[in-house]
């Protein structure tokens, strides 16, 4: 019998830090393309998948979740891919959880929105497409279930309550901002029908910076206090600066999704998020787009304490707030070595035309073929 802690008994004990983001970092290894954002590379390169999977666990993820992002039967039939999703999902899943087992970590079982949807599917057909896909990866073992990336509340209430039929912890995540979802459901009120709806995680997850979403959850932990509701607080928030970002987040910035480099956060913005969030209430803590290990990495160090002083062994490599650089030649390195040169920084571009904020295109009509 495993003795390993499930996600709601971590969570009562303090953060979990989940992993990064998936699709953005494949498609620039040349395992993702860019617009489908299927994960057939579950499938075609396994090798890939396990070595993201590898560095997320050793950065300090409590998490590892199934790179299923996009892998309902709908999507994979709609993008004409040679694999269908029952293959990619159960790929993913096997992935997930032997990676997830060379350390103490959970197998998350992701599921994200649907096309069919969108396209005017019945409830019951919906329901049915999330089942599909959940029953793959709880067959195999995942640990809890993640319905995240969700931008319109009835939707994610109907895979909320389609995954609480599996008997397992149920986290969901919207990816929306302070104008609230696409059917015009206010931030709060998509926190509070969430809830109701049988999560016993509560959060936001993509499209917007890491601040925005830690002031996006504080709308939501209100509502939700208002309402008499504590489920967990869970942010995973994109890892690049789109404060100028409205209603659709990160997809409005001209630059998304092929030059978006410009934008990354540091390791340093990943401490004041982790900070933020932790004292705001958040619980589960991880990334999502343009979140790379690293990131991971300076999240598990800024709640070292929180965490019990467990370590990551990528920690093993890594000089808190840039101490190593005592050990270099050149003394205006030297000079770089502490916290209060790297937590005053405020980095530049070196592009002498860049802008600040660019003009973003909120033309938000969808196109469904």
């Amino acid at each position: 019998m495993s003795t390993k802690k499930g996600l709601l008994e971590r969570l009562r004990e303090g953060p979990v830090i989940g992993d990064g983001g998936y699709v953005i970092e494949l498609e620039k290894r040349g395992y993702v393309t860019a617009g489908l954002w299927t994960p057939e590379a579950t499938v075609e390169h396994p090798e890939a998948v396990r070595q993201l999977h590898r560095e997320f666990l050793r950065s300090g993820s409590d998490v590892i979740q199934s790179f299923s992002f996009f892998a309902s039967g709908d999507r994979i039939s709609d993008t004409k891919n040679k694999f269908t999703g029952e293959a990619i999902n159960q790929a993913a899943c096997n992935l997930a959880v032997e990676v997830a087992r060379e350390g103490d970590a959970l197998v998350c079982g992701g599921v994200c929105q649907t096309p069919a949807y969108r396209k005017g599917a019945t409830k019951n057909e919906t329901r049915t497409l999330f089942r599909n896909q959940m029953q793959v990866l709880v067959d195999n073992r995942a640990d809890f279930l993640l319905c995240e990336y969700f931008q319109f509340v009835e939707e994610i209430e109907l895979a909320i309550e389609v995954a609480k039929t599996f008997g397992l912890p149920v986290a969901a995540s919207m990816c929306i901002g302070e104008k609230g979802s696409h059917d015009d459901v206010s931030l709060g009120q998509c926190a509070v029908r969430m809830a109701r709806a049988g999560a016993d995680v509560v959060g936001l997850n993509c499209h917007h910076a890491p601040m925005t979403v830690v002031e996006n959850i504080k709308t939501m932990k209100k509502a939700l206090q208002e309402a008499g509701l504590e489920p967990f607080l869970l942010t995973q928030p994109c890892g690049y600066h789109v404060d100028e970002a409205e209603k659709m987040g990160y997809l409005e910035i001209p630059e998304y999704p092929l030059a978006m480099e410009p934008r990354t956060i540091t390791r340093w913005d990943c401490h004041r998020y982790a900070r933020a969030a932790y004292d705001a209430g958040v619980r589960y803590l991880g990334g999502c787009c343009g979140f790379q290990p690293y990131h991971i990495r300076a999240l598990a160090e800024e709640l070292l304490p929180e965490r019990g002083g467990r370590r990551a062994p990528a920690m093993d490599k890594h000089y808190p707030w840039g101490g190593g650089q005592v050990h270099s030649f050149f003394t205006m390195i030297r000079r770089r070595s502490t916290r209060d040169y790297w937590e005053n920084l405020q980095p530049a571009t070196g592009r002498p035309r860049s802008s600040a904020f660019s003009k973003c295109d909120t033309d938000y009509t969808v196109v469904l073929d």
